[in-house]
């Protein structure tokens, strides 16, 4: 409920792609607190694929509507993702503020975008009295692939346009807050408009109402150590480190556990299946006995061997798998928060992450979990031994209950939408006078340089395509317009 005074306001949530990842979770998660709270939501979005998206996405909790979808695909043969992603966004708007009354109708308060903030100027223009919070998760330029040589001079020109509409749209936003006092420092460094603004962090949560860790009879593996990571099948997950770190057990230790690397799998995303087959060719480099299944398949659990991939892993399955873990294993370097180390806590599981990024602000190393190096490989591999050993069981369920604290004390959802419903009634109830300016000179030099980098991007792939090119140039044009 909103406290005494404070009036119920309509959201809109703008979010690219409704997907299972941690972005999606936060959005589901700051929707449904907010609606909690009184607000009237509705969630707009180009893509919401029903069968692959968070429970209260489909089953009526919140209202979720998918428009601007139809004119642009989500790739070209696997290239211009970013491309498709602004103008799948640009037609969103489009659809509802110029082809339809929609957003008269739905007449919000405040407009919460997120991942991508392409549309934040056009929403200022075409909606101006509707206020604009942007919810930071990491500047999108920073998550692109670095490549090198001609590929990598390629690519700067392409992503020049887009790094330089993502730095000037954002700092369109009335209000900008982030998930983690990592993202607030890289977002400084990395837009200058960010650099006087004071951005709040505002942490994302997880679902309190779980119970803790259940008992060993749930266990998918009773008769063995279950080491658990949990996170999307990309490269810049560095789930390899887990691998290499298993290997490093000796093959008594490992006949005592087993290694389950879950997560999501999206099968129109390229990178998903080039990183799985990574990931199986590792394990057999080192031999390590791996087999992989998708979702809830029904032979899971009479798996005999020492390395399981999951994937696309439905809510009631990672619940269990969580329930059955020893170890939570987070790989990923600098992420710029991580959810699902405070998932493992809230279960009761001790965490082993990166020292870098966001676990440096969730877990207590010594404490609630263990903080390494990703790049020494055999510190990995020394904390995995500790649920082998079994004079260790006692310190681990003590490091899980107090995990578990941590968790409830300061990342639930109440607390994240009190955060987000304090900065909304501040927000609304400010004036106009100070709104960041959305068509300055450099505005229209920004907006003309995308138009000519989508133009010259396009022209240069069907340059490509129709000469006589050679194959190395081609390869090049076609990893620099991912």
């Amino acid at each position: 409920m909103t406290t005494s005074g404070d009036v119920p306001k309509k959201i809109i949530f703008v979010h690219p792609d409704l997907g299972i990842g941690g972005a999606e979770r936060l959005v589901v998660d700051a929707a449904v607190g907010l609606q909690s709270r009184g607000h009237k939501i509705t969630i707009l979005t180009s893509h919401c694929d029903r069968s692959h998206c968070f429970e209260e996405a489909r089953d009526g909790t919140l209202d979720v509507q998918v428009r601007g979808n139809k004119v642009f695909p989500i790739a070209l043969a696997g290239r211009f993702s970013i491309l498709l992603a602004i103008l799948r966004q640009l037609s969103l708007v489009l659809s509802v503020a110029v082809f339809s009354s929609e957003l008269n109708q739905l007449d919000p308060d405040v407009l919460f975008v997120d991942q991508l903030s392409a549309c934040i100027p056009l929403f200022r223009l075409l909606y101006p009295k509707a206020k604009i919070l942007f919810y930071g998760h990491f500047p999108d330029r920073l998550l692109a692939k670095k490549d090198h040589g001609a590929t990598g001079y390629l690519k700067l020109l392409y992503r020049k346009p887009f790094d330089a509409l993502e730095s000037w749209s954002t700092g369109v936003a009335d209000d900008v807050v982030v998930n983690s006092k990592f993202t607030r420092s890289v977002f400084k460094k990395t837009f200058p408009s960010m650099r006087s603004r004071n951005l709040k962090v505002v942490y994302p949560c997880v679902n309190t109402t779980e119970s803790g860790q259940t008992s060993t009879a749930d266990s998918l593996w009773p008769e063995k150590k279950v080491l658990l990571s949990i996170n999307r099948f990309e490269g810049k997950k560095n789930l390899a480190l887990a691998i290499s770190a298993f290997a490093g057990l000796s093959s008594a230790e490992r006949s005592r556990a087993k290694l389950v690397i879950a997560g999501g799998f999206d099968p129109r995303v390229q990178e998903n299946a080039s990183t799985l087959r990574h990931l199986q060719q590792l394990a057999d480099s080192l031999e390590l006995s791996n087999a992989t299944y998708k979702g809830s398949d029904g032979a899971l659990r009479a798996d005999g061997n020492t390395v399981v991939f999951l994937l696309s892993v439905p809510d009631d399955l990672k619940q269990q798998l969580l329930h059955a873990a020893k170890l939570l294993i987070y790989t990923p370097k600098d992420e710029h928060f991580g959810i699902v180390p405070l998932e493992a806590m809230l279960a009761q599981v001790p965490v082993l992450a990166t020292n870098t990024g966001g676990p440096l602000e969730t877990i207590y190393d010594g404490r609630t979990g263990w903080l390494r190096s990703p790049e020494k490989v055999e510190q990995w591999s020394e904390v995995m031994r500790k649920p082998l050993i079994p004079s260790s069981a006692d310190s681990l369920r003590a490091m899980g209950q107090k995990g578990r604290e941590r968790v409830l004390a300061e990342f639930s959802q109440s607390r994240m939408s009190e955060l987000l419903d304090k900065e909304i009634q501040q927000l609304c109830g400010s004036g106009n006078g100070d709104r960041p300016g959305v068509m300055g000179a450099w505005a229209w030099v920004i907006m003309i340089s995308v138009a000519l980098g989508i133009c010259a991007t396009l022209l240069a792939l069907w340059l490509s395509l129709r000469a006589r090119s050679s194959p190395t140039f081609m390869r090049c044009v076609e990893t620099a317009c991912r």
